[in-house]
């Protein structure tokens, strides 16, 4: 058996720092994985259950949603993905016994880390009105009292229905048909968090909310920018792709305002180069970019094309710096574009970025080098208030190349969890589209509503304004996860009930409405034996890639019950009588396959759902960019966009800072309180700010700091108590983790257009705090 879980709650106030990593991977990363796995599930499990993960036959990683190529390695995971399975398959256990010594007020008072550490849940339980403790609590009684919420609200629209990205596909497609049977389209999810600013975007110019590019392009591309992105903690198997891009002669700039220790140099643990030697060198050229700054390079990049462009006599020979046959022929909105383009200040651009003159020009070279281009990127990019006019710069700046719809070229948004994508092509959105409601409508015989519902953070303000009472999530820690930590909590406790379908405990347990509910369920590891006998689920990854994921370990409890159950018995308890009624939900408990029937006939791409799916490997979703040089826009063609440059005023004395994980996290889920690759030991409360910056503002290195948010509208925000580490970050910039820095960003400050939380962007004041006692 594992060893028991801490007793105490380890403080993370006081860490050792040392010098960051300058690569990442290598002996290191295995030795820790393997000691992580051990300690949690015991070396015979460790052994069976790693060499399972995503493998055809195997399941898909709780973790992220990085694809995996066709011919796959005995261990195909990393490092947080042995993490994130030891996790979920740990022998430790949370019983009744547990909820009977920690009362709902002690646990509030735990860390999210101390939270997840205590094991696996292993049946239902219930916080009644008034009450101090959760207590056990029988299915059909859980399902009854979630009944009595719902019937009793004044209008389904006072329901909130969260999903995080682990849901799959079978289970976010019941979900949704649940929600929308009830009447509502109150579907928020973790995308509104993330990639929601990618996804509105990419559907305004390209037509399809999604990535253009398969991972064999990244193979074909000649040069890939990673921008505003850390795959080396966030999506360390990206590296091995980089790798072999690398190898088959790509080039990588990097855009950061830090140098990540993954991108600097990987040391592959698959191969003796990586184990023994020294590894690859993975980029080329860094560019340190201010915080905000990446539209205004990008804008730039397109200003210096064009003027390259422009500068050849026509009927030159020889390729041009454009492609003017494909922005003839596929696209909208060039002049305007260019107009704007050519316009932009190059004096503007380097206050914008940071950047020196040297370092663009540079960039440049490679770009003119380059016939093939893929464009990475992830939240850095994204939770910016002016993120959706960042993204559209990065397509602007494909297009005028004709770098989408051909190998090795495209936009690459790299989401976070494994299934988030999936969760949104099966309809879990708030703003759904009217011909997925047709097809809903024809399929099931109901009238699904029309009007859009509630995003994460109207959901908060619902909540907040008492305009809804009942929150359920399926998955997810939404009080973590969510921005204006004081406010989301005080919104949750003023639900009726709130409810979470969820493997471990998290913070979200211990923020809860009048009356609570904790319904736990299978994890991707573990066998789901339904009434027709073994099931399986599917998820869709960060490419648009669809595949199988089959468990093979015994649950962790007999009480668990998996999604798709938990969905198909709540419908059957609520809607009898009324709409949904009469769909077959315990048919679609019983037998997945009838759930993948339904797909096929109402999302697009999933014909013959049940038959391509059996195939090793999965298949791949249609995307008419890509493979068609097809474009669903308004227009009909890719739009090239023209918005005013936009970034963030940094008033003197302050900085910029952005909220990341830690490499001992994944989301919100904590696996333990060390940064290896940024040198930090023992703690997560710690503010990376330039030692010039540090020095200027008068904080030594290792002298503690309450971090103040300072927003344009006069409000504040506080986090206290952080230990300040001189650090090699952009100039007036500083990084800390997540979400202990969620409290900064106010419930109102997100991006325009996708309502992102604006977290990669706060401006804040240092204010000196005392060190924590020893």
């Amino acid at each position: 058996m594992a060893a028991k879980p801490p007793v105490s709650d380890p403080a993370q106030d006081a860490p050792e720092v040392g010098p960051p990593a300058r690569s990442a991977a290598g002996p290191a990363a295995v030795g820790r994985s393997l000691r992580m796995a051990g300690r949690q599930m015991g070396a015979r499990r460790t052994a069976l259950t790693l060499l399972r993960v995503n493998q055809k036959e195997g399941f898909d990683c709780p973790g992220c949603a990085w694809p995996e190529a066709e011919d796959r390695h005995t261990a195909e995971f990393c490092e947080n993905g042995a993490k994130a399975v030891a996790e979920e398959a740990t022998l430790r256990r949370v019983t009744p016994d547990f909820f009977a010594e920690h009362s709902v007020a002690d646990l509030a008072g735990r860390s999210g880390y101390w939270l997840g550490q205590q094991g696996r849940l292993t049946g239902p339980m219930y916080l009644p009105e008034g009450g101090t403790h959760y207590e056990p609590v029988s299915w059909d009684r859980a399902f009854d009292i979630v009944a009595e919420e719902l019937r009793a609200l004044g209008s389904p629209d006072e329901a909130l229905f969260y999903t995080s990205g682990r849901t799959s596909n079978e289970a976010a497609f019941l979900y949704q048909l649940f929600a929308r049977a009830l009447g509502t389209n109150n579907l928020p999810d973790c995308s509104n968090l993330c990639h929601e600013s990618s996804g509105e975007a990419l559907t305004e110019t390209i037509g399809v909310g999604k990535g253009s590019v398969l991972l064999e392009d990244l193979n074909r591309a000649d040069l890939i920018i990673v921008a505003g992105q850390n795959p080396g903690t966030n999506h360390p198997r990206m590296l091995s792709a980089l790798e072999a891009a690398k190898a088959a002669g790509a080039r990588i700039i990097t855009v950061n305002p830090l140098p990540e220790a993954g991108m600097i140099r990987f040391r592959n643990p698959q191969n003796a180069r990586g184990m023994a030697g020294r590894g690859t060198e993975l980029t080329d050229l860094f560019l340190q970019i201010r915080l905000g700054g990446d539209q205004a390079l990008f804008r730039e990049l397109s200003r210096l094309l064009l003027a390259a462009d422009d500068a050849l006599p026509p009927g030159a020979d020889g390729p041009r710096p454009l492609d003017h046959a494909f922005i003839g022929e596929h696209t909208h909105g060039y002049e305007e574009f260019a107009a704007a383009a050519r316009a932009a200040d190059p004096a503007e651009t380097l206050r914008a970025t940071g950047l020196d003159r040297a370092d663009i020009d540079a960039a440049l070279e490679m770009v003119l080098g380059a016939r093939s281009i893929v464009v990475c990127w992830a939240m850095g990019l994204t939770q910016h208030k002016h993120a959706v006019p960042t993204i559209r710069e990065i397509v602007n700046f494909l297009l005028l190349r004709g770098n989408i719809g051909r190998p090795g070229a495209g936009v690459c948004p790299v989401r976070g969890h494994s299934n988030v994508q999936g969760d949104r092509t099966m309809g879990i959105t708030e703003r759904p589209t009217p011909a997925f409601l047709d097809a809903l409508e024809k399929e099931f015989g109901f009238a699904p509503p029309r009007r859009h519902g509630l995003d994460v953070v109207d959901s908060i303000r619902a909540l907040r304004d008492g305009t809804a009472g009942v929150f359920f999530a399926m998955g997810g820690n939404f009080v973590a996860a969510s921005p204006d930590t004081d406010v989301t909590e005080a919104a949750m406790r003023r639900a009726r009930l709130t409810v979470h379908v969820s493997t471990k405990l998290n913070r979200s347990h211990a923020v809860t409405g009048a009356r609570a509910l904790i319904l736990p369920t299978l994890g991707r590891t573990e066998r789901d034996r339904q009434a027709t006998g073994d099931q399986f689920v599917t998820v869709e990854d960060s490419m648009g890639m669809v595949h199988g994921s089959r468990g093979r370990l015994d649950p962790a409890s007999p009480g668990l019950l998996s999604e798709p159950a938990i969905v198909s018995r709540l419908a059957r308890r609520v809607l009898d009588g009324g709409p949904g009624g009469e769909i077959p939900w315990e048919e679609f408990e019983g037998d997945y396959r009838l759930i993948r029937e339904r797909i096929s006939r109402v999302v697009p791409g999933f014909e013959d759902f049940e038959a391509k799916v059996a195939r090793p490997g999965g298949f791949t979703l249609p995307h008419a960019p890509r493979d068609e040089r097809r474009f669903p826009t308004a227009t009909g063609k890719a739009n090239f966009t023209a918005a005013p440059l936009e970034y963030p005023e940094l008033p003197e004395g302050r900085l910029l800072l952005q909220t990341l994980r830690s490499h001992d996290q994944y989301n919100t889920t904590i696996y333990g309180l060390d940064d290896h690759y940024r040198g930090i030991r023992g703690g997560r409360r710690v503010v990376l700010v330039h030692p010039e910056d540090a020095g200027a503002l008068g904080f030594a290195d290792g002298s503690y700091a309450d971090l103040v948010g300072e927003w344009t509208d006069g409000t504040e925000r506080r986090a206290p108590g952080f230990r300040v580490v001189h650090y090699p970050t952009a100039r007036g910039c500083a990084a800390a983790y997540y979400p202990e820095t969620n409290v900064l960003v106010p419930l109102d400050a997100t991006a325009d257009r996708s309502n992102t939380p604006v977290s990669k962007s706060v401006v804040v004041r240092l204010e000196p705090a005392p060190s924590p006692a020893p």
